[in-house]
């Protein structure tokens, strides 16, 4: 049956059906063959109680949260700033691209978001400071993908509804990666620049006074992360009710702009409608096929299977990394969170590792399928608001980073209380 689920997945996913609709026709194929139980009349029972979780309902906020960020002029503001404060920095600008993806990340909770909204802003200053274009574009694409890792994160919502994981301890175990990961991006940065002056472009003139005056420019989005993050930590708000107090804090900032008009809003809901279509049909069939795996005994199969090879938990726990980034090639990164996570984490658990630890190192892994070619979303996302030049520019400029994203895996699995300190600190003292 393991043979065969596999078979049927990559077959659907190699002609081209949508994701949703491939993990919905796995589903209904194993029904059809491997039992006799009248499977398919609990579809509706499985789909409600996939649909009705509280915790579910925090993804259709976060993504109006971003929506609404994009189109506030927050972002711009933002950039401006950290130009300012960072572009002394060896590597100028790009420095500016990492932090401008760490705060708008740490506000909106979408790669995708992040990495389109951000190189809308920055890419201009490709020529007029005259940047490597690789190195520039490729400090985009990886910045962006922090927007899954730093908190607030649909991917960690969504793992740990999947999981039984406690949300605020994922958002708490990642904090300090994220802050980690984008220091290493930098230093990549500034390392190259220092090796070949050339790629780093010319200085950026600035000074102390138009510093001081562009502080109150990285209020914003400080002010969207307290308000949804820090009422999770404190006990104040559900992560569905932060992502709400967010989305209200959001049109207010965008309301003191001057920003809120039909036309916005019309568009921030209608891009709304559209993904959260898209992630809850995902979710629906995923946790679909998941009740028919378990049914029919193929998830302890394949851990039998796993527990039968008598790898080390180092060996095994490398194995699965291998096993992601292959993934990561050919599958979205959403995609590949919904369809393992039911399978991968009983193993994970099983060799002694903490599932809060490995939701951070699988975001991780996530980001690596964001930035991997072909299928990499943000490689897509960036090259579409650059709007020219090769793309072979953009993957090239990316590689290094996730060469940083796999430095960073193997430094969770030497110190993983890097993930596990301050959970344990906010929530077991």
């Amino acid at each position: 049956m393991i043979t065969a689920t596999i078979s049927i997945l990559l077959g659907a996913l190699a002609l081209s059906i949508s994701v949703a609709a491939s993990l919905g026709v796995v589903a209904f194929a194993l029904m059809w063959f491997f039992t006799s139980a009248p499977l398919d009349r609990m579809v509706g029972e499985v789909a409600w109680q996939a649909m009705s979780s509280d915790t579910l309902v925090a993804i259709p906020f976060f993504i109006l949260l971003g929506e609404l960020l994009l189109r506030a002029g927050i972002a711009e503001r933002m950039y401006g700033a950290l130009v300012e404060w960072l572009s002394w920095l060896p590597g100028g600008t790009m420095h500016a691209n990492i932090g401008a993806c760490a705060l708008f990340a740490a506000s909106s909770g979408s790669s995708v978001a992040t990495a389109a909204t951000i190189g809308t802003v920055s890419i201009p200053e490709i020529e007029k400071h005259g940047y490597s274009q690789r190195l520039f574009l490729g400090s985009l694409t990886a910045g962006g993908t922090l927007g899954i890792l730093i908190p607030p994160s649909v991917s960690l919502i969504v793992y740990g509804a999947l999981t039984e994981t406690s949300i605020p301890r994922l958002y708490m175990a990642s904090m300090l990666p994220g802050i980690v990961l984008a220091g290493l991006f930098m230093l990549l940065i500034a390392g190259i620049c220092i090796m070949r002056p050339a790629a780093g472009g010319r200085p950026v003139k600035t000074s102390w006074k138009s510093r001081i005056r562009a502080i109150p420019d990285l209020f914003p989005p400080l002010f969207i992360f307290a308000l949804v993050v820090i009422t999770i930590y404190v006990g104040i708000a559900t992560p569905t009710e932060a992502a709400a107090f967010g989305v209200v804090g959001a049109l207010g900032l965008a309301a003191m702009h001057g920003r809120v008009t039909t036309a916005m809003l019309t568009e921030a809901i209608e891009g709304t409608m559209r993904t959260t279509a898209m992630v809850t049909a995902i979710i629906m069939t995923a946790l679909l096929l998941n009740f028919v795996m378990t049914f029919l005994g193929i998830s302890r199969q394949i851990v039998d299977v796993v527990v039968a090879l008598d790898l080390s938990p180092t060996m095994l726990m490398l194995a699965i990394v291998a096993f992601y980034l292959v993934l990561g090639c050919f599958m979205e990164g959403f995609s590949i969170l919904l369809v393992t996570v039911p399978i991968i984490v009983p193993i994970v658990v099983s060799l002694g590792y903490d599932s809060i630890w490995f939701g951070v190192v699988l975001t991780l892994l996530l980001e690596a399928a964001l930035i991997t070619p072909p299928i990499g979303m943000n490689l897509y996302v960036v090259q579409g608001v650059r709007k020219g030049g090769p793309l072979s520019d953009v993957i090239m400029g990316s590689l290094p980073f996730v060469v940083i994203i796999f430095l960073m895996i193997l430094i969770l699995m030497a110190f993983p209380n890097l993930a596990l300190w301050l959970p344990s600190i906010a929530f077991d003292s």
